[in-house]
C-alpha cells in the first residue's frame, strides 16, 4: 500500500514544479513604482519599475523599493507553494485518511 503511495516520489514532485511554475503571483512597493511577477517556484518572472514614481538620485530607495516588492512576491508565491503541496499530500492520502494530512503541516 505504501509503496503505490510514495512509489512515485520523483514524479510527483516533477509534477508539481510544473504546476508551480504555472502559478504567477505579483507584489508591488512604493505605490506601484516596483511590479515584480514570479511563479509558486519561488521564480522571479518579471521586474517593472515606473520611472515616474523613482527619484534617480536615490539609489537607496530604489534598493529598499526592490528588497521590499521581491520579499513580498517571494511570500505570496511561499503561500501559493504550501497550498499546492497541502492538496497534493491531501490527494495521496487514501480514502478515510484524510485527517492525517495535518500531520504534515495542514
Amino acid at each position: 500500500m505504501f509503496g503505490d503511495l510514495f512509489g512515485n516520489v520523483q514524479q510527483q514532485q516533477e509534477e508539481m514544479r510544473r504546476k508551480l511554475a504555472g502559478i504567477t503571483v505579483e507584489a508591488e512597493s512604493g505605490d506601484g513604482a516596483i511590479k515584480i511577477k514570479a511563479n509558486a517556484n519561488r521564480e522571479i518572472l518579471d521586474i517593472a519599475i515606473d520611472k515616474e514614481k523613482l527619484d534617480w538620485e536615490d539609489a537607496e530607495q530604489l534598493q529598499d523599493l526592490l528588497v521590499t516588492a521581491i520579499n513580498r512576491v517571494l511570500e505570496k508565491a511561499q503561500v501559493k507553494e504550501q497550498a499546492e503541496a497541502n492538496k497534493m499530500i491531501q490527494d495521496l492520502m487514501p480514502p478515510g485518511m484524510g485527517g492525517l494530512a495535518g500531520m504534515f503541516g495542514q
